[in-house]
């Protein structure tokens, strides 16, 4: 996979391994370099004896470093990268030296036995015994928690802030014992509701009533669409195996990669990925677990453009999905872009997913001809038509926009729901940057 020198900072995970990135991509650095069609690997020296050994998997851009770095990737990763995007006549094409290969090798090794993992035979019944018995400790949590619900309705929501965090925290591991993750996690995002903002009850209440929504959806599920039914069990924590879900018919496209989104969570790293089918017109997001410090299986770089086949989890407003086969760089024609005709499409566009799927998180939508406008002490997004949305957006990413725009009008690419957006990217001279 190809990258420029732009999607390789992109990478990095700060802006210090930026600049030691940088400061690493001269040849004066290596007391040894190389690449195949594989790897790509050198020896930098350090300030010990021994240089360090980098490598990069070319074919998923993933890295390993002999350096006692916790960061992913190094700044020797990012330098081996830059250099060869620089200067690429300087690496000799050559058979990986035996600590690249037999790291290439058990990379190799891991991903053949995911697949003999999912070719082995399944016991049936087993499977069926265990699916019933977790169907049965969800049922007991979601009526519990159902109770914990009428109580906080019953009680006032005003009462709300003064709870302890143990309240929240309580239920939400009430969830897990009935291994219904994806409940515990909405109980969380319940309790971590910002108290403290002016209107914080409209917040709360849109919450908790997506709450209600899976719970109840889940306790009268059998009487629900069969596709909704899909979405109920994954809001609830049910998941679908993605090894399964690449047998079926995806969909090949060129996706641009809006931008991303890092969480941590215990010793998990949650990155979400809002991708952009430049033929197709149609959003994905992709999802992908991994512990921390460790790098994800696939690497994805905004502003790159994959020419990919993903495959969306079954659900009405389809919208999650995987990568079937391995993403290669591609170019966007931005002429065909597609964007909504201004807010009060947006807000037709949002009535229709939300009678469709209430309690949906937040998507991307792609608008064109905004300008930025102070209106009462706040920024707001005005569209071709003079319609305002108000912006959510830190002080930098308001300065950049108006840097890049003059006052003009924008191609914009946001995350939100309703009435709250945030800025993730834009157009610009014909070339998409993120913010």
């Amino acid at each position: 996979m190809k990258l420029t020198e732009d999607q390789i900072l992109a990478l990095a995970p700060d802006e210090a391994s930026k600049k030691a990135g940088r400061d690493l991509a001269v040849p004066a650095k290596w007391v040894s370099k190389g690449i195949n069609e594989l790897a790509l690997w050198g020896e930098c020296q350090g300030s010990g004896s021994k240089p360090y050994q980098t490598q990069v998997d070319l074919s998923s851009i993933a890295f390993k470093c002999s350096c006692p770095s916790r960061k992913f990737p190094c700044k020797h990763g990012l330098g081996l990268l830059l250099l060869h995007a620089r200067q690429p006549g300087t690496f000799a094409v050559a058979e990986s030296p035996a600590w690249v290969s037999d790291w290439i090798n058990k990379r190799s090794e891991k991903e053949e036995k995911k697949t003999e993992k999912v070719e082995k035979p399944v016991d049936e019944n087993a499977q069926a015994k265990r699916q019933q018995a977790r169907e049965q400790k969800v049922s007991a949590g979601v009526k519990e928690l159902l109770v914990w619900i009428k109580d906080i309705v019953r009680n006032g929501i005003l009462t709300a802030p003064e709870k302890g965090v143990s309240y929240w925290e309580n239920m939400s591991r009430r969830m897990v014992d009935s291994q219904a993750s994806g409940l515990s996690a909405m109980v969380k995002n319940l309790g971590a509701t910002n108290f403290w903002k002016e209107g914080w009850q409209s917040d709360f209440m849109d919450r908790l009533i997506s709450l209600y929504l899976v719970a109840e959806g889940y306790q009268n599920i059998t009487k629900l669409d069969p596709v909704l039914q899909e979405d109920i069990r994954s809001a609830v924590g049910f998941t679908v195996s993605q090894e399964e879900l690449k047998l079926k018919q995806g969909v090949q496209d060129s996706w641009l990669v809006l931008g991303k989104d890092i969480r941590e969570e215990g010793p998990l790293t949650i990155e979400q990925n809002w991708l952009y089918g430049t033929k197709a017109n149609r959003f994905a997001l992709i999802l992908q677990f991994y512990a921390r410090g460790q790098f994800p299986p696939l690497a994805f770089t905004p502003g790159l453009v994959l020419n990919a086949e993903l495959v969306y989890f079954p659900s009405v407003l389809p919208y999650r999905a995987i990568v079937k086969n391995q993403p290669a760089t591609a170019i966007a024609n931005w002429t065909d872009l597609h964007t909504s005709a201004g807010w009060e499409q947006v807000a037709v566009d949002e009535a229709g997913s939300n009678s469709r799927l209430p309690f949906r998180s937040e998507m991307p939508i792609i608008l064109g001809g905004t300008k930025l406008v102070s209106y009462q002490k706040q920024w707001w997004l005005q569209d071709k038509n003079g319609c305002l949305c108000k912006l959510e957006a830190d002080p930098k990413q308001i300065w950049k926009l108006l840097a890049v725009s003059g006052g003009e009008a924008l191609t914009l690419a946001l995350i939100g729901r309703e009435n709250t957006y945030r800025p993730i990217g834009l157009w610009h001279q014909n070339n998409y940057t993120t913010i």
